[in-house]
């Protein structure tokens, strides 16, 4: 059987998720047959060619991917900070706007010693394992609602920790309860949301509407439910000086920043872009007083 070469099969993969309609044909490409090769993305150019079996196991991801199965369901993981995170069925799968969220978070930390850390709406667990990745010293809380979302949490903790990683708190519960973390109330350096915020009825990608739980990606009151308990959390946990991050559907750039200026105790309310320039998360932070 002639071996055959790899940039080829990039290249007829790349063509066949364009015209799939997938957003990054090219880098699902790569990412896929560096999958299917167990290396780095940065290694293909090394392989230059790839027996028949290799060319079809990334044939048939692609094939999967075109009917738009996610990325990160089809290679078992997704990359948030320095770490990555299993996902799949039953759980939100983490996306690179998320990474701007945390870098301004770990921002806030720095001169901090032991800082405590809680994450809403923690899904996979991604934020929270990142944050205990780059801040050992952190003690990190993290809460979702959903018990699959927390099955994936905890495995990907154990995870983490196997690797090395500092071990986090994870809880399930409902983030509007005004009792959940009370006895954290006014000692949280930084409080982190990626909650459920794109308002009921909108159209969104099939990776999305047939791949993600719609409770994690849908809320009601215009997108703003969820938020609104989370704005009402964080005012109560953070400490003087604390930090506050949340994300936020794009067309809510007015909106979220507005619902934290209501909060008295918020002050320094900024808005912030997403990698692509379109307004994606709202950051404050707890006043003195």
């Amino acid at each position: 059987m002639k071996r055959q070469p790899l940039r080829l099969a990039i290249m007829e993969a790349t063509r066949i998720l364009e015209e799939a309609g997938v957003a990054s044909p090219r880098n699902d490409a790569e990412l896929l047959a560096a999958h299917v090769l167990g290396v780095d993305r940065g290694r293909l150019p090394l392989v230059p060619l790839v027996d028949p079996p290799v060319v079809e196991a990334i044939g048939q991801l692609v094939a999967r991917r075109a009917k738009r199965v996610p990325l990160q369901h089809l290679t078992g993981w997704a990359a948030l900070g320095g770490i990555t995170v299993s996902v799949g069925a039953g759980v939100f799968t983490p996306r690179p706007e998320t990474e701007l969220l945390l870098e301004w978070g770990l921002g806030v930390l720095k001169g901090r010693e032991y800082p405590v850390v809680v994450d809403l709406c923690t899904g996979s667990g991604a934020l929270a394992l990142a944050v205990a990745h780059a801040r050992p010293d952190a003690v990190v809380y993290a809460v979702d609602i959903d018990p699959k979302a927390l099955a994936w949490a905890r495995h990907n903790a154990e995870q983490r920790v196997a690797e090395g990683d500092t071990h986090i708190r994870l809880y399930s519960g409902d983030i509007g309860d005004s009792t959940m973390f009370a006895e954290l109330d006014g000692l949280v350096d930084l409080v982190l949301c990626n909650p459920p915020y794109v308002p009921e009825g909108t159209a969104v990608p099939p990776e999305v509407s047939e791949h993600d739980p719609a409770h994690a990606v849908f809320a009601g009151d215009g997108g703003l439910a969820v938020i609104r308990s989370a704005v009402a959390a964080a005012a109560r946990l953070l400490r003087p000086g604390g930090g506050l991050a949340i994300e936020h559907d794009d067309t809510q750039g007015t909106a979220v920043p507005a619902l934290l200026r209501t909060r008295r105790v918020l002050t320094d309310v900024a808005g912030h872009a997403d990698l692509a320039g379109r307004p994606r998360f709202v950051t404050a932070r707890r006043s003195a007083r």
